[in-house]
Formats: C-alpha cells, structure tokens, sequence
C-alpha cells in the first residue's frame, strides 16, 4: 500500500510500473467504490502502460474530510498526487464522478492530461432535486437507505441473478464509504457542470457507457460525447454502471483499441 500527504489529505494510492516509453494511465473511480473496482482490468493491461490508482478523499483508505466537498477539491487532489509522483501527459480513465475529475483536471492542469476516457459520466450528471434527495436520504437513514437502488443502478439483471456473491460484496462495498466521503462527493457532483468546458476539448477522448446504466444511461453520455469535439463513443452490451466490473474484457478492448487509434502506445 502507498499513501501520500496532498492538500493536507492523506490519499492511497498504488503504483504499477511498465518500461519508460509507456504511456500513463491513471485511474479514477466512482462514487462509493474504491479503487479495487479497476482490478479485473488492471490484470489485462499490466505491461502495456504505467498504471495508477487512487481513492478519492473520503473514500477507500483515503482521508474523510467533513462534507461539503467541492468537485475542485477532489481535481486538486488528483493534481498534487500526480504532482507528487512526477507524472505528466497522462491518459485518464475516470468512471462516473471520476470522469468529472478527469475532465476538470484537463480544465485546470492539461499540462497532466494527454487523453481522457470517461467511463459512465457526463459533463453534467443529475440535477438539484435528484441529489438533495439522496443527500436528504443518507443524513437520515444511512447509506442502507440507498443500497438496493444503487445496485439496480449499477449492475444488469443477469449480473444480480449469477453473480450473488459478488453483488453482495459490492453492496458492502457501498455501505462501508464514509457518511462523509458520501455526502461530501454527492454535494460535489450536484454543484457540477462541465458542459462549457466539453466544448473546448481538445485531447483525445473517448465516451463509453454500459447499455442498461441506470445512472448515467447511454442518451445521457452521448449527449457528453457530442459536445466533445472528435470524441468516439462505445456502448457495452451486458453492462449497467460499473462496467470495469461487469465486462472487464470488453472494457480493456476497447481502451487497447483507443490508445492506438490515438497513437498513445
């Protein structure tokens, strides 16, 4: 295990190394995971790039700082680890609330941003009214109170009917984030919009969704991809929203194939 003082936060971070003509790819996760969701692909791409995971502050292993959080706070944060490790010109590969990382970090640091794929985000996810509910939800009742409806969310109705245990170990994954990390990064993403930005893109980017996402759905993404200028988009079949889980392969494919339409090999 790896940890770093940044912005007065103690982040976990883990580092895996490749050659030096390698490119980066750094790897951002979603709201009430930790990085171990990335594994089933970190093992299909080992060796073609220098990898980094991290959690996020209030989450994983990493600090939890008192909510509010703002979505600058957690792109700072990605900023001073890279700044920390040395690392420049990285791909980065942000799922949900961590594509909204990548895509602030182009916007204040791309000096550290060589290419982008954004994994089940937007440049806008949800609304006021949407977010204060669940906010509304978990200073009530807990993160129990959303459980069963994340998880719908999340994974297909073939992933709940085959893959009990590791659907069980995913719900435990969600109700172990801290209150705190929860509500802070949910007021984050409430107060978010990215859409002026997405116009003036300019690297590399590529907009992949699973088909039955329930939480960023497919129209929603695409509507994300068309503001990006020249960016691709792909749909996973069989995926909802945590597709690195779900369809690793199909997943990594599709990264492997971006890297090198886009020269970044």
């Amino acid at each position: 295990m790896q940890f770093a003082n940044i912005n007065g936060v103690t982040l976990h971070y883990q580092v895996i190394s490749a050659p030096e003509d390698k490119p980066t790819l750094v790897f951002a996760n979603s709201l009430a995971t930790d990085f171990r969701i990335w594994r089933d692909c970190i093992v299909r791409l080992v060796g073609d790039c220098s990898i980094i995971m991290y959690d996020k502050r209030g989450h994983g292993l990493s600090d939890v700082t008192p909510a509010p959080y703002k979505m600058d706070d957690h792109v700072n944060d990605l900023a001073g680890l890279l700044d920390h490790l040395g690392i420049s010109n990285a791909v980065i590969c942000g799922l949900s609330v961590g594509g909204m990382i990548a895509q602030g970090l182009l916007y204040m640091r791309p000096d550290l941003v060589r290419a982008m794929i954004l994994c089940d985000t937007a440049a806008k996810i949800g609304n006021d009214e949407t977010w204060n509910e669940r906010i509304g939800m978990v200073k009530e009742a807990g993160l129990q109170a959303l459980v069963e409806a994340n998880m719908q969310r999340w994974f297909t109705p073939e992933f709940h009917k085959n893959r009990a245990d590791d659907l069980a170990g995913y719900s435990n994954m969600f109700l172990r984030t801290p209150v705190d990390g929860y509500l802070g990064t949910a007021m984050a993403l409430r107060d978010s919009d990215l859409r002026m930005a997405a116009v003036e893109v300019k690297v590399p980017t590529i907009c992949i969704v699973g088909d039955q996402d329930g939480s960023t759905p497919p129209e929603l993404v695409l509507a994300t991809a068309k503001l990006i200028p020249d960016s691709r988009y792909e749909v996973i079949k069989g995926a909802g929203h945590i597709p690195c889980v779900e369809q690793p392969e199909m997943l990594v494919e599709i990264i492997k194939a971006f890297l090198k339409d886009a020269d970044i090999t």
